[in-house]
């Protein structure tokens, strides 16, 4: 059986790490490169970087920060999110460092110009962020950070996966994120019938809203954010305590062999 992993999401605003609510509250952390060399050193699989002001403040991707982590001796892969505006941008992220961009406002803008990005550089190196609630009809809807609008699934966002454009989607509980043990599974439920490989994220703090993710033959990983700024083992931790989910096992990178590191 693949192995499915535990993503580390670290959420920027204002050029700072932030401990987001919903996207609506923040709370700060600290500096971008010493959160994400943390979670590099702690053995997390990947790290899902969001810078989620780019787009709002109609600017492009942060490829000096994606430049600074690139170069600083991190070994997990980063998927960046944030800013991406075309196919040009798309593959700037990729070459300055990042194995995959993450695309959210686009998917609703302009798909056309998500299949661009994807013939350029290969349906493997996009994911597609998806923000998605229920509502009062038990329908699951689609959120746009930008608009603040609600839209149901069309069947053209969803060709873009079927057809390998994309290859995962990051399924998140836009209102449940940053909250603990809060991730609304009927989301996951109501998903089944479109067979997708999904990544969660939104509200996964727990052992038990972990191992219950994980369970789910369609989630390929888990995203979390909040949980893992706080203690030096936290992601080892998280591990041992999952030893029954089909997830990689714990390690520790030593990060003193890199010069730059002090």
């Amino acid at each position: 059986m693949l192995k499915k992993r535990l993503t580390g999401a670290v959420t920027i605003r204002n050029g700072m790490v932030v401990q987001s609510f919903g996207y609506n509250r923040y709370l700060p952390i600290g500096k971008p490169k010493v959160v994400i060399e943390n979670l590099d050193r702690w053995g997390i699989d990947e790290i899902f970087i969001q810078v989620i002001d780019r787009s709002a403040k109609s600017l492009e991707p942060d490829i000096e920060l994606i430049d600074e982590i690139a170069t600083s001796g991190i070994l997990t892969p980063i998927m960046y999110a944030g800013g991406i505006q075309n196919e040009a941008q798309a593959a700037q992220v990729i070459r300055a460092g990042a194995e995959r961009v993450c695309i959210d406002t686009l998917l609703h803008i302009n798909p056309d110009e998500v299949e661009k990005i994807a013939k350029r550089l290969g349906g493997q190196a996009i994911v597609g962020s998806l923000p998605v609630g229920i509502d009062n009809n038990g329908i699951i809807y689609w959120y746009n950070y930008q608009t603040k609008e609600k839209r149901l699934l069309n069947d053209r966002l969803l060709s873009l996966v079927k057809d390998g454009l994309i290859s995962e989607i990051l399924l998140i509980d836009w209102q449940n994120e940053g909250f603990d043990e809060a991730f609304d599974f009927r989301i996951l439920e109501l998903f089944e019938k479109y067979n997708l490989p999904l990544i969660l994220f939104g509200g996964l703090t727990s052992e038990k809203t972990l191992k219950k993710a994980f369970d789910a033959p369609m989630v390929v990983a888990a995203a979390i954010g909040n949980r893992l700024n706080y203690s030096e083992h936290a992601v080892q931790t998280l591990k041992n305590q999952l030893t029954s989910a089909p997830i990689r096992t714990a390690y520790y990178h030593d990060r003193s062999i890199f010069k730059h590191y002090d």
